[in-house]
């Protein structure tokens, strides 16, 4: 009999960062023929240099819709404002409402601990909601999940006051090209506001070919770092030969607020038939 598709549901703060920071195994996902959901709960109208508010978040919902639309995901763009967010008993509950009529077996979002303020809003309101799923007196409106999913944090680059832990590591070179393509279609963050904000604009080629060239190179440029941090997991997952030569990974931490990662869950979610 055959095995009914995984949900996977990825809770980023802002439009492009599932993309960023989890667009391997987004894709690792799809090509198996699994459902991904793309939520940004922020709808980005304030991250760029020229723009602001209701158009650029019209753009950057465009965008989004159309990053989802290279691997055949799902895309939405939650209305919250851009640097703003909050982790509020509303946000909670809404939260709890989109994992409960979604139903993922897998939810991805980013730590506690994070460089970004909506960035730890999110994931502390996912953590907040994580248990209160199964609930009945929360939410009455939407039916309870008889099981939590298992939660995941997204990669990060942070080291204090933990570093992540890599319970989860997957070598993404065979994604790269087309996790690429998906950032590509950030047109206002990656061509624009990205060179703008970090003064690297004269690097920007005029064409698209050399657009999305200088772009392959900044991705790489930005996630080897993470495989340096986790070479000795690397190795130890793909052998000295394959481990020693990956330079784009992602790895991810089982949050400890929900359905923990039993061997059997392991092989379901991140066994060999989507991590390779």
């Amino acid at each position: 009999m055959p095995t009914a598709p995984l949900k996977l549901l990825v809770l980023g703060a802002h439009p492009d960062d599932a993309e960023l920071c989890a667009g391997g195994l987004i894709n690792r996902y799809r090509a198996a023929g699994h459902t991904v959901k793309m939520i940004s709960v922020t709808c980005g109208d304030i991250g760029h240099h020229e723009m602001s508010g209701p158009p650029l978040a019209a753009r950057r919902r465009q965008e989004a819709a159309a990053s989802a639309a290279v691997c055949g995901a799902e895309s939405a763009v939650w209305n919250h404002p851009d640097a703003h967010l909050l982790p509020t008993l509303e946000l909670r509950w809404q939260i709890i409402r989109e994992i409960r009529t979604f139903a993922p077996d897998l939810v991805l979002t980013h730590r506690t601990n994070d460089y970004h303020p909506d960035h730890r809003a999110v994931g502390q309101a996912v953590q907040d909601a994580s248990y209160l799923v199964t609930v009945p007196n929360v939410v009455r409106e939407t039916p309870i999940l008889k099981r939590d999913p298992v939660v995941a944090f997204l990669p990060d680059r942070f080291t204090r006051p933990n570093v992540l832990r890599a319970d989860v590591i997957v070598d993404i070179t065979p994604q790269v090209e087309k996790i690429v393509d998906m950032l590509c279609c950030h047109v206002s963050q990656v061509f624009e506001w990205l060179p703008f904000n970090q003064g690297i604009q004269d690097q920007l080629p005029p064409d698209a070919a050399g657009r999305r060239a200088w772009l392959r190179g900044w991705f790489l440029n930005y996630v080897r770092p993470r495989a340096e941090r986790y070479r000795e997991a690397l190795v130890a997952q793909y052998g000295p030969a394959r481990g020693k030569m990956i330079e784009a990974c992602e790895m991810f931490e089982i949050s400890e607020y929900a359905t923990q990662l039993d061997a059997a869950a392991r092989e379901r979610l991140f066994g060999p038939s989507i991590v390779g």
